[in-house]
């Protein structure tokens, strides 16, 4: 997606990108120079630490307050862009930009740097993305580094640290709306869905997600689930169910969820436990699926599913760093 600047009258599309890893790829490939702003402290604000635009010659990506700031700082950015400066923003309370208010009154610090299209941290965040590591991303302004978070801080006094973990994935098990619905609306927010159901009819599904119809053991273990991948197993059969659940909560996924009621919980449980799987990985199941919301229609279902994978691996990141 390329994202002009909004002018009056035009929708501020380029805020729908948070994770500004594939238009950075993609403007390097092309062989451009571009700008990263991250916020590296935050006071109040919608956005926390580690949110990022990345700003070209013509475009940006990414947005830092809703659109309060994000003119500016894609002005100075191309500044930076053109001298090679690093820069500070400071917007809100002690800002010299006096013409710019925050509506929440906060305060919000922004670090930009200028990063060539050949720079090797651009090659190493590639190399871990692509191997489905978590990087982390250290620079002093003018020079920078990449590399698999949590092995050492090659910079711990640098002046941004971002880190960058796995695309969220989502494996549905299932055909019916309920299971179409929730592996639609993961689609539709940006995650790398795919659809497990060798009982599937043929051709494609209607919304177009990817199915592997092979046997369900084979298919999971196809998609090597790691922890950002959610599985969430939709298909009405306790055998079904107990095929997809046994590796699941096994293996190293995230989150694994079913849809069922809860007066089948206990012989659920009891099934997996038969299977061979601890208590330890049993506790692991999401059931039934999804936040108590009153769900009942197959997209509400899928809100509810959606809010609940997102909610878990936010509070198994909590602790980390941005």
């Amino acid at each position: 997606m390329s994202a002009a600047e909004p002018g009056i009258g035009e929708w501020s599309t380029e805020g729908l990108v948070d994770d500004v890893r594939p238009q950075m790829f993609r403007v390097a490939d092309a062989g451009e120079t571009f700008a990263l702003a991250t916020i590296v402290a935050a006071d109040g604000g919608p956005r926390p630490v580690g949110a990022q635009m990345l700003i070209t010659a013509a475009d940006y990506w990414g947005f830092l307050s809703g659109g309060c700031i994000e003119a500016d700082v894609a002005l100075h950015a191309r500044e930076a862009i053109a001298d090679g400066q690093p820069r500070r923003l400071v917007y809100g309370e002690g800002s010299p930009f006096i013409d710019i208010r925050l509506p929440c009154g906060g305060r919000i610090e922004v670090e930009l740097e200028r990063v060539l299209p050949d720079d090797a941290a651009v090659h190493d965040l590639r190399r871990l993305t692509q191997a489905r590591e978590p990087a982390l991303w250290t620079s002093d302004g003018k020079h920078r580094s990449c590399s698999r978070d949590g092995v050492t801080d090659p910079a711990p006094r640098a002046r941004v640290r971002r880190r960058y973990d796995p695309a969220q994935r989502l494996a549905v098990v299932g055909t019916d709306p309920f299971a179409l619905a929730i592996a639609g609306l993961g689609q539709r927010i940006g995650w790398d869905t795919v659809l497990l159901a060798p009982f599937a009819p043929e051709g494609e599904t209607p919304l177009e997600v990817p199915v592997l119809r092979s046997a369900l053991a084979d298919s999971l273990a196809s998609i090597a689930p790691d922890p950002w991948t959610a599985i969430a197993v939709a298909t009405h059969d306790l055998e079904r169910d107990r095929e997809a659940l046994v590796p699941a909560l096994a293996g190293s996924a995230g989150y694994v969820g079913v849809l069922g009621s809860r007066r089948k919980l206990d012989e659920r449980r009891a099934g997996l436990r038969a299977a061979g799987l601890r208590e330890a990985e049993i506790d692991r199941l999401k059931a039934p699926i999804g936040l108590p919301i009153g769900a009942a229609s197959p997209w509400e279902v899928a809100l509810a599913v959606i809010a609940e994978i997102v909610a878990d691996a936010r509070s198994r990141t909590s602790g980390e760093s941005a």
